[in-house]
């Protein structure tokens, strides 16, 4: 498949797959177009260091309810017209945030980042897409690839949106700073007069748009002849079985308590009051209570006993709570490790920020291979189920022995074990979503949006563990002892990425024990698939024949 890959590069499914990788690839240059340019940001604005965190808390909040929502939606209506239209959605939080005002302008970044994080949910909806046109036996390489290739637009963001910014230095009007500032890149000083941040990212989201459009009238949801199966509904996830009723319903909970612990860390840095943060998890128990009745909905036929399934209609949705907590050790510790690791690089070895930054890069830029490398190994053993034990394993592993780093070691060592750690996380990434497709195959949308969820679940609760072991190691306060500061800060990282190996161990434990290996892992189509005699004749199904 690989060799097909560039040599078909522009014929059916492998044109489909680069198109799809692609659209990925922009709603995270889209969703990470924030960093590159915070200190510049923070000095025109004049932010405290508690807004500019409530900006990148704010960056996320909404990605773990908007994967859910973006999987009932790409089940109903298909991946083509849910891209699209997300990828067009993608200009307005960029617009929003790019024209804010520098006097009174922090609501406005705030409103503009929590819409961003809808677009951050983006994955989920090439999943299923890639499964439509690849049969399981080379699914695993195919989701690899999208998810490895797509998830290099943060990288890529982070490297080149500062160049662009200065290329479009001779945009007239509002789009310029008010006044000059100074700005650092790779230890050179530049004068804010060449850094268009405003067009920059404004011009991220228009992109984004005109590709929706583009994306709209080059792809179908299926190959031609091939049926697109819906589940009976969107409201919420199909289960099989009572008893799997109520073990969704404890899946869910998790996704609610998270969002808590988010309203809770505003609370914190003064963004919410103490009565706005209790209103805000009221209404998160709301939500918890609402889509519990989504759920029921669903499977009320189920729960009364009017309707059984067959054999062969039901599965396990064990799998799909196994995978949750996979990519929540995997994707969750990713980004929690790509936030602070320039902070440990700088701390850790006394490295220019410049060079911490480039030093941590290298674990994004290890996507592009460590990704589809999970799933081409998944595609290759034989077995889905070991292939995921093993990579969990090894990242376990990795994280303890990253927990032993400290200045004594040799900097190329250090880096080293990143490089190998992070094919462990990525490769692991890519064999989850070898998986998630055969489950069940009409309702993949709703299964990866709830298995990407947990991916940021995972974030977001590693990073309030990491600040509890900076808060509980770490002495506060004026004329405190630098060294008691880097010693506390030294434990307080030790002690973070033993918690990122324990539980990759654990979840390893329990893959090895509790995962099953789906029946048609390697078949030549997937269970249930149908075909309709008849070509298709819709435009953008004509435009991906051979």
């Amino acid at each position: 498949m690989i060799k097909e890959l560039f040599t078909q590069a522009t014929q059916g499914r492998y044109r489909i797959l680069h198109l799809t990788w692609f659209a990925f690839f922009l709603t995270f240059v889209v969703w990470f177009n924030f960093p590159p340019f915070a200190t510049t940001i923070v000095q025109e604005f004049g932010l405290t260091p508690a807004q500019a965190g409530t900006i990148g808390l704010c960056n996320v909040a909404l990605t773990v309810p908007a994967r859910i929502v973006i999987g009932m939606l790409l089940d109903k209506y298909g991946p083509r017209l849910t891209y699209s239209v997300l990828l067009i959605y993608a200009a307005v939080p960029c617009l929003i945030f790019a024209t804010a005002p520098a006097e009174g302008g922090f609501n406005q970044l705030v409103v503009g980042r929590l819409l961003m994080g809808i677009v951050g949910a983006g994955f989920v909806i090439g999943i299923r897409m890639t499964a439509e046109w690849f049969p399981p036996k080379d699914v695993g390489t195919a989701e690899g690839i999208y998810g490895g290739w797509g998830n290099f637009g943060s990288a890529f963001s982070a490297f080149t949106m500062v160049v662009i910014a200065m290329g479009l230095s001779f945009l007239p009007g509002s789009f310029q700073f008010p006044e000059s500032q100074t700005f650092d890149v790779l230890g050179i000083a530049f004068s804010s007069d060449v850094l268009n941040w405003r067009a920059a990212i404004a011009g991220s989201g228009i992109i984004a748009a005109l590709y929706g459009v583009f994306y709209y009238f080059n792809v179908a949801d299926t190959p031609p002849g091939k049926v697109y199966v819906k589940p009976k509904s969107a409201r919420g996830i199909e289960v099989t079985t009572v008893r799997d009723f109520w073990f969704l319903m404890v899946m869910n909970i998790p996704l609610t308590a998270i969002l808590m612990v988010l309203v809770w860390r505003l609370q914190k840095v003064a963004f919410l009051s103490t009565g706005a943060m209790y209103i805000g998890w009221i209404a998160l128990l709301g939500l918890y209570a609402f889509q519990s009745y989504n759920c029921w909905v669903v499977n009320k036929d189920l729960l009364s006993g009017r309707k059984q399934y067959t054999a062969e209609d039901r599965y396990r949705f064990k799998q799909v709570a196994i995978l949750e907590l996979t990519y929540i050790v995997n994707f969750g510790s990713e980004l929690a490790v790509v936030t602070m690791l320039p902070a440990f690089f700088e701390g850790t070895f006394s490295l220019p920020k410049a060079i911490a930054g480039m030093i941590a890069a290298s674990y994004a830029f290890m996507n592009l291979a460590s990704r589809p490398g999970g799933g081409i190994i998944s595609d290759s053993v034989g077995s889905r189920k070991w292939t995921m034990t093993v990579l969990l394993f090894g990242m376990g592993i990795g994280y303890l022995l990253f927990g032993m780093v400290n200045s004594s070691w040799p900097l190329i060592g250090a880096v080293l074990l990143v490089m190998l750690c992070s094919f462990f996380v990525q490769a692991a990434e890519g064999a989850t979503f070898a998986l998630v497709p055969l489950v069940k195959p009409r309702i993949t949308g709703q299964v990866a949006g709830n298995v990407g969820a947990y991916g940021n679940v995972g974030a977001i609760a590693y990073l309030t563990i990491l600040l509890l072991l900076t808060q509980a190691f770490v002495p506060a306060g004026e004329g405190v002892d630098p060294a008691l500061v880097a010693a506390g800060t030294a434990r307080a990282n030790a002690a973070f990425f033993q918690v990122l190996g324990v539980a990759g161990l654990i979840v390893a434990f329990l893959c090895a024990f509790f995962l099953d290996e789906p029946k048609n892992s390697f078949a030549d189509a997937h269970e249930g698939e149908e075909f309709t005699t008849a070509p298709a004749t819709s435009r953008a199904s004509q435009s991906v024949l051979n």
